[in-house]
């Protein structure tokens, strides 16, 4: 770490009026063999799998460097899950016998909490609960349920201290470095063929470009940008790390993941992503509580979520007295008064929860996206350079209510994929297509395969208009999981046609967007007061997260305007509209190069006004505002705007804005829109649920971020 931050550092304290290119601004330079981006279960699982198969090639083979980068401020920190463990692919990696571990790799004992011992769902109206069949995916003998912030620490541990991996935390990945040659389309010999015998949704897809540039690594976060301008400070460029396969583990909708799938059109023979948001609390029992049960798992449906919304709820009793609770809410809710956070709040309220919670006490907090479209919404899952693994794929089995198992059996197929790569011979950028291959024979693709029609059975247009969708879904669920288990002819799509699906690819709008219903055609939603210590207001649980960001930065998530809008040049605008850089090699300079010589840090307006009051326009008179209740952390506000009308902020027109002074204030009808980017948690819900999807979500400073810990 010590020599990264000396390969990092510079200052950068002249009066000059030159405003640096943040393309190619000179840089540290780093080579490796493999970066993994996010040391999440799935990249720490790929990172250790290269190393074993280091280790088991014994002398014949060259040391292979594994560099893996993490965003929050220690490995783990940015985890949040349920979370029931399936420990088949913890198993394929570290072995059979968890006892051992300790013994094998000398970091702790593992942190596998307390073994399942009984599962139930149930169906919960405002006062009552019924008990429900569950479906035999969801049977939990011989799974664990932990934290996984915890469990992922402890990964981290074995990889960096047992395996020689290197680790490093606080180095987010702000943009991709592609080659200037290019090579083979990742889609030859896979057109037609991902839609056969992977998505199945039956479409027609467009001829891909022939030959494309490969991924050479990526560039980290520049740090020190200040948020207003300045001819004074400790401005260090982010690095470039160069490496022969890049993997990209960066969780649900990682902003690097959303640039690559665009890049080389992963998605042409897929459905869109469509996502569940999940909102959790951890709270210790009393030690005399009755009620606790070691192991006991319950996920609940119905209350508090009406029957034309997809989600429901869990009840995990871990160990030493605490118990995990959340509310997983499908992202594609039609009612823009919903608040996943209120709703949550009035589930603790339910006689069932209640008399559990009493007393007790929440000690955390946390919210996250997570994917649910399946096989359907997969993308093709290499490209020249690198691959995609775990959730940035979108792997999550969403019957058996898991995605850790899969996410790190990914991780150790990538590495598979990978190391045979890195065996070629060739000083090309490495071939990952042998990890897509594997995909297709393991053991994933076949749970993905059965479960493929479970959650898109919940959004049938047909029983929508009866309000009837969860019902639907429920009962043929049911058939398929019980009965069918998938040995179908039939797939169902998340979108309702190719059109829909067309207007939501490369780059274009969210599905969850789409269906997001206007405040014209819905009523307001009269939530319940918070009732203290039970339910609380969303800034109390904010606290529990630990979150911080540098103070002194701009924006990290940005209004940019919609997609397919003209995009805002900005190749000298730092923090400013480019969400991530997409650089070629012959752009990058090394550090010792004289241009940044008598250089000026003059940062840009982040999210010019212009744009801010057409976001402000459609989302208020549309939407009422979504975002100001569907965030979990209170990043968004819409507030009175005192000076309405009366004034007109000035800019040049270099400041990224159309038409430089001509522009109009930020405000509009009075209100305007603020972003309380401190307060953000990281969760990724407002780049995906934004009806005007004009807001990007982009990596703040390295560290920045919530600090999980028993999430």
């Amino acid at each position: 770490m010590i020599r990264l931050q000396r390969l990092q550092r510079r200052l950068f304290t002249s009066s000059s009026r030159a405003a640096l290119n943040r393309r190619t601004v000179p840089r540290a330079v780093d080579s490796c063999d493999v970066l993994i981006v996010g040391a999440g279960p799935a990249g720490l699982a790929a990172a250790i799998r290269l190393k074993q198969f280091e280790r088991e090639a014994g002398s014949s083979s060259q040391s292979l460097r594994v560099v893996v980068l993490e965003k929050g401020s220690e490995v783990g920190a940015h985890i949040v899950s349920g979370c029931v463990l399936e420990p088949r692919a913890l198993y394929d990696l570290l072995g059979p016998d968890p006892s051992q571990y300790e013994e094998i790799y000398g970091c702790g004992e593992p942190p596998l909490g307390v073994k399942a011992t009984e599962s139930r769902m149930v169906w919960l109206t405002e006062k009552s609960k019924y008990p429900i069949p569950h479906p035999p995916q969801m049977n939990n003998q011989g799974n664990f349920v932990i934290s996984l912030s915890a469990l992922t620490r402890w990964l981290g541990r074995i990889a960096e201290e047992y395996y020689g991996v290197e680790i490093y935390p606080g180095f987010a990945g702000a943009g991709v470095v592609f080659s200037d040659e290019e090579y083979q389309s990742p889609w030859v010999g896979w057109e037609g063929r991902w839609n056969r015998e992977v998505t199945r949704i039956a479409i027609q897809s467009p001829q891909p470009p022939p030959r494309v540039p490969a991924v050479l690594g990526i560039l980290t976060n520049d740090v020190g940008i200040p948020k207003h301008p300045s001819t004074t400070t400790n401005y260090e460029p982010g690095m470039f790390f160069r490496a022969r396969a890049t993997l990209f583990a960066e969780g649900a909708h990682g902003s690097l993941t959303k640039t690559l799938i665009n890049k080389y059109h992963l998605r042409k023979e897929s459905d869109p992503q469509t996502y569940g948001f999940g909102v959790k609390e951890v709270w210790r029992l009393a030690d005399d509580n009755p009620l606790y049960s070691p192991g006991s798992i319950t996920h609940t449906l119905g209350y508090p979520l009406d029957l034309n919304t997809y989600g429901g709820g869990w009840v995990y009793h871990m160990d030493n007295h605490l118990v995990s609770l959340g509310l997983v809410v499908g992202a594609d809710w039609e009612n823009p008064y919903q608040s996943p956070y209120r709703d949550f709040q009035m589930m603790k309220h339910h006689p069932y929860i209640h008399r559990l919670l009493s007393p007790s006490t929440r000690i955390a907090y946390g919210a996250r996206v997570l994917t649910e479209g399946g096989l359907q919404s997969l993308p093709l899952l290499h490209f020249p350079g690198g691959a995609l693994i775990g959730d940035s794929a979108g792997t999550v089995n969403v019957a058996k209510i898991k995605g850790v198992h899969t996410a790190m059996g990914m991780g150790i197929l990538g590495a598979q994929g990978v190391w045979e790569g890195c065996n070629s011979g060739s000083s090309h950028p490495i071939d990952t297509s042998t990890y897509t291959t594997s995909f297709l024979s393991s053991w994933i693709h076949t749970e993905l395969h059965e479960t493929r029609n479970l959650r898109p059975s919940f959004s049938s247009p047909v029983l929508s208009k009866r309000n009837l969708s969860v019902l639907g879904g429920v009962l043929y669920s049911g058939v398929d999981s019980l009965l069918l288990k998938g040995r179908t002819p039939w797939t169902f799509r998340h979108t309702k046609n190719e059109e829909e699906r067309r207007a939501c690819l490369d780059g274009g709008r969210s599905l969850d967007s789409i269906r997001t219903g206007t405040s014209t055609s819905h009523t307001p939603i009269p939530y319940p007061p918070f009732q203290p210590p039970l339910s609380t207001d969303l800034l109390t649980s904010l606290m529990l997260t630990g979150t911080s960001h540098a103070e002194d930065q701009p924006e990290h998530l940005r209004v940019l305007g919609r997609p397919g809008d003209t995009p805002l040049s900005s190749h000298t605008d730092f923090g400013g509209a480019e969400s991530v850089l997409d650089v070629k090699l012959s752009e990058i300079h090394e550090e010792g190069t004289p241009e940044t010589e008598n250089t000026e840090i003059v940062p840009r307006v982040t999210s010019p006004p212009s744009l801010r009051r057409t976001h402000v326009k459609t989302n208020i008179s549309d939407y009422a505002g979504l975002l100001s209740r569907a965030c979990p952390a209170g990043v968004y506000e819409y507030i009175d705007d005192d000076d309405d009308t009366h004034h007109h902020h000035h800019h040049s027109p270099t400041d990224g804005e159309p038409g430089g002074s001509d522009s109009q204030d930020e405000s509009w009808n009075g209100k305007k829109l603020v972003i309380n980017a401190q307060n953000c948690i990281h969760c990724k819900l407002c780049d995906i649920k934004v009806p005007s999807q004009d807001i990007t979500w982009t990596v703040p400073e390295g560290g920045g971020g919530p600090k999980y810990t028993v999430t």
